[in-house]
């Protein structure tokens, strides 16, 4: 396998600030975030550079599946926390992707060897519960019939978990059920995504979830110039196919393949995955807010503001 050379890729520019806002000071539990990227074949992590103010002391350590975490003890008081990442990558993901997947696995049903059943282990088991057998049958549905094209059922599968449904922007915590899904028509990223995760679980595939961002490149009729795309973080899928390994499936944008994504971190469902997690010792209505941020550029001066917001005027 050849090794990625610098320049062969699109170096990615981001800037990622989370800022806590309090009526009084308070004291500041141990934070834990996941914001360094997961390096790959596809994305080389050039830079990355994680403060906090006020300054706290970091201990970096790895979780069970392997995403680095930083966890920041804040010695004072403060009435305002802003932890800025700045981040700089090189992607060289293919547009359209050509997999290599076992000859066995090339239809579907097939079947995972055992230690790869061993493996997978929880993340071949659905998370939702499922009493009327509502999320199995819409995934059922799908599949066309005995001996089906794989990569074909799971591009329908991506497929459906976006069309017919209206995109929303949730800001508040956590993730609707599968099922809350489909019965609205409507979802964030993270919610396509479940319902991608838990239909292909109940079709016997071994699915993660992934949290990280994404760049959109504009029309290659466009000017050759840096863009820069503002937003937040973003969420997706991947199925394990034996020999093609971590195959990623983006139900929002109905794709497939790692390029335009940038991986931070993985795990069995979305809950695990907040880039940022921790509390504060005060008065219940101290909590005056929390802003983010996410600016993903090919223009480096997007990490380069002194107040961790980048304005392109």
């Amino acid at each position: 396998m050849s090794a990625v050379q610098e320049g062969d890729g699109v170096p990615l520019h981001i800037l990622h600030v989370t800022t806590y806002a309090y009526r009084v000071p308070v004291a500041l539990l141990a934070h834990r975030m996941m914001l360094t990227p997961r390096g790959s074949h596809a994305l080389r992590l050039i830079s990355a550079d994680l403060t906090c103010e006020p300054a706290a002391e970091l201990e970096w350590t790895q979780d069970v599946v392997g995403n680095l975490i930083a966890t920041a003890s804040f010695p004072h008081p403060a009435k305002r926390l802003a932890i800025t990442n700045r981040v700089t990558v090189e992607q060289t993901a293919a547009p359209w992707p050509i997999l290599k997947i076992a000859p066995h696995a090339h239809r579907y049903p097939f079947d995972y060897s055992q230690e790869e059943r061993t493996d997978l282990g929880a993340l071949l088991v659905p998370e939702h519960a499922d009493p009327d057998g509502q999320i199995a049958a819409w995934a059922r549905a799908l599949v066309l019939g005995d001996n089906t094209d794989t990569l074909s059922l799971l591009q329908d599968v991506n497929a459906a978990s976006r069309n017919g449904m209206i995109y929303v922007a949730r800001e508040e915590p956590g993730t609707q059920s599968p099922q809350e899904t489909l019965d609205l028509g409507s979802g964030s990223c993270r919610d396509l995504a479940t319902l991608f995760i838990e239909a292909v679980r109940h079709l016997g595939f071994g699915a993660r979830a992934v949290s990280g961002y994404l760049f959109d490149p504009p029309s290659q009729d466009g000017p050759a110039e840096p863009e820069s795309q503002h937003g937040a973080t973003h969420a997706w899928a991947e199925v394990y196919l034996p020999c093609a390994g971590w195959v990623a499936f983006d139900p929002t944008n109905g794709r497939m393949g790692e390029a335009h994504l940038v991986p931070v971190a993985v795990g069995r469902g979305i809950a695990q995955l907040s880039p940022v997690d921790g509390r504060y010792v005060g008065a219940v209505d101290a909590f005056l807010g929390m802003t983010v941020e996410v600016t993903v550029s090919t223009d480096h001066a997007a990490l380069n503001s002194e107040d961790g917001l980048w304005n392109p005027d």
